[in-house]
C-alpha cells in the first residue's frame, strides 16, 4: 500500500537528496497537484524550523535551495577523515581571485596582474570545476576570451550575487576543504613572465 506523502515531507527528501540546489518551481511540481507559491514558502519556513539547531541546515543560494552543514559541524567532522583534503595550488585560488573580482578578463589581463603566464592547467581546473566561463571576446587583436565566474561558484560559496564576496584575503577560506582537489604535479604554474611578453 502506498503511503502519501505530504508537500514538505516530499520536499523534504528532495531536498536531502539532491546533489545540485532545487529551483522554487521544481520544488512546487514535485506535489500533485503543484504547490502555490505561498504554499510552498510555508513550508520551506516549517523546514527551517524542523532543521534549527540541527548539523544541516536548509539555506538558499544563487541556484536554488539545499541543505549544507552548519560551520561548526564541518570542523568537526573533519576529524573523521584520515587525511585532511588538499587544497588547491596557489596559482589556481589567485587566478580564481582575479576573475571573481575584476571579471570580465582575459588571460593576458590575469597575467598582467600576476606578472607571470597563466598555465593552461590552472584554467582548465577552474573549468572542470565548473567555477569559470567564457562570457564572450574582447573586440581587440586576436579576440581574445574574456572570462568571468558561474553560478556554480557563487553556490559553492553560498552567495546570492558577486556583491557579497568577501574581502580578498578571505576567498580561499571560504571555499570549503571538501570541494577541493589537488591538482596534478605538473599543473602548478611556473613563474615565468607572462605569455604576450615570451612572444616579443
Amino acid at each position: 500500500m502506498n503511503e502519501k506523502l505530504s508537500p514538505d515531507a516530499l520536499i523534504e527528501a528532495a531536498l536531502l537528496t539532491q546533489v545540485e540546489p532545487l529551483n522554487e518551481k521544481t520544488m512546487r511540481e514535485l506535489c500533485v497537484p503543484p504547490l502555490s507559491q505561498d504554499k510552498l514558502i510555508d513550508v520551506l519556513a516549517q523546514l527551517k524550523t524542523r532543521w534549527q539547531g540541527r548539523a544541516l541546515q536548509l539555506v538558499h543560494t544563487h541556484e536554488g535551495w539545499r541543505f549544507q552543514i552548519v560551520q561548526t559541524a564541518f570542523e568537526r567532522l573533519g576529524s573523521l577523515q584520515e587525511q585532511r583534503a588538499p587544497r588547491y595550488s596557489r596559482a589556481v585560488m589567485e587566478t580564481l581571485a582575479i576573475i571573481a573580482y575584476q571579471q570580465p578578463v582575459t588571460r593576458g589581463d590575469i597575467e598582467g596582474i600576476r606578472g607571470v603566464a597563466v598555465s593552461q592547467n590552472v584554467m582548465q581546473t577552474l573549468q572542470d570545476r565548473g567555477w569559470i566561463e567564457v562570457i564572450g571576446h574582447r573586440d581587440t587583436l586576436g579576440k581574445p576570451a574574456l572570462w568571468a565566474t558561474t553560478a556554480t561558484f557563487l553556490s559553492d560559496l553560498s552567495l546570492n550575487s558577486l556583491e557579497e564576496l568577501p574581502p580578498l584575503t578571505e576567498l580561499g577560506e571560504l571555499v570549503l576543504p571538501d570541494l577541493m582537489e589537488m591538482p596534478p604535479a605538473d599543473e602548478e604554474e611556473s613563474e615565468t613572465a607572462p605569455s604576450d611578453m615570451l612572444l616579443n
